[in-house]
């Protein structure tokens, strides 16, 4: 998930990343386009989770299956 395509859906993902990681702040999740490495990079720092780790949180959070899945639980 080299290219994170968060264009379209960036504000909600934003918001659910800052109810599941209270300590981020706005600037941490200031989103600019082209740079999804850069942010990757500064959530990494700050949340001390792996790329890796980072790209399979926010596909999960991206995924409508999961969520609604969340929901019905």
């Amino acid at each position: 998930m080299s290219n994170l395509n968060l264009k379209g859906s960036w504000n909600e993902l934003k918001g659910k990343l800052k109810q599941q990681y209270g300590n981020l702040t706005d600037d941490d999740l200031t989103y600019n386009e082209g740079k999804d490495d850069e942010l990757l990079g500064n959530l990494q720092r700050k949340l001390g989770k792996t790329k890796e780790q980072l790209e399979n949180t926010l596909s999960e959070m991206l995924s409508p299956k999961k969520n609604e899945e969340k929901a019905d639980a």
